[in-house]
């Protein structure tokens, strides 16, 4: 088995319990799978140079986004034969069927379920995510993201969006070159997690149409919480239905 370290980041204290849960499901997984298991802070910024921070002031997202890949290659570097990254609000809650490709990387799968600008509908987005990252020795990929993500933000003279240097360019790079892609690592916009929350509904249905794989893992926007979009409650309803198998017994 090769010598795997799983990654995680968050500032201190971690804000609410479901993000708890979600740190804890990951640790699981790891001990699972006798992989070790390291926690960072903020150290985290320690990584990126004082420009990068300069440039990332108001979205220290972007700042992170890039740390994360100085520390997987860090650690490579280190020893270490395989790491991964999952964010802080990445629930795995089906960890027994969560394996890693064969590929010497992979990124993860979002499909992404919002209203649409025509009327009431709804529309879905196929795209990559980077809150699960998974690097092997060796691989081709890492350097070129780093280098890409750094000049990127250095030679950027206006606002920075928040997923900028994440699944903005991730999805941009996939889309031409068709990076491997771990389809079982997903991620949950606020429209699916209502639904999931409530039992079910019609973004959850065109999520499940579109998914092509089933997810066993998914990413839960912790930001778009902070920023109000739906509550503790549904969030733990979520989980709940996530953990208990209630909410994707259709999907195959």
């Amino acid at each position: 088995m090769l010598k795997t370290l799983v990654l995680q980041s968050h500032r201190q204290p971690v804000p609410v319990k479901w993000v708890h849960d979600c740190i804890d499901s990951v640790k699981h997984w790891a001990a699972m799978n006798q992989y070790e298991y390291k926690f960072i802070g903020d150290e985290l910024f320690d990584l990126v140079s004082n420009q990068v921070l300069q440039k990332t002031k108001t979205q220290r997202v972007v700042a992170t986004d890039l740390a994360r890949l100085i520390a997987l290659k860090n650690f490579l570097n280190d020893g270490y034969e395989c790491v991964i990254w999952c964010d802080a609000d990445f629930l795995v809650f089906q960890p027994e069927k969560l394996h890693l490709p064969e590929e010497s990387y992979a990124i993860g799968r979002e499909v992404w379920i919002q209203n649409s600008d025509k009327g009431n509908k709804i529309t879905a987005y196929i795209k990559v995510h980077n809150a699960f990252l998974m690097f092997k020795k060796k691989n081709p990929f890492l350097e070129f993201y780093i280098d890409s993500a750094e000049r990127l933000v250095l030679n950027n003279h206006g606002g920075v969006p928040p997923q900028f240097i994440g699944p903005k360019l991730l999805t941009a790079i996939h889309n031409i070159v068709q990076c491997p892609v771990l389809e079982s690592a997903g991620m949950l916009s606020p429209l699916v997690i209502q639904d999931i929350a409530a039992g079910g509904g019609s973004a959850l249905a065109l999520f499940k149409e579109k998914s092509s794989y089933p997810i066993y893992a998914a990413n839960l926007c912790n930001s778009l919480y902070e920023s109000g979009t739906y509550s503790a409650n549904t969030i733990e309803k979520c989980i709940h239905a996530l953990k208990t198998d209630q909410a994707f017994k259709t999907m195959s």
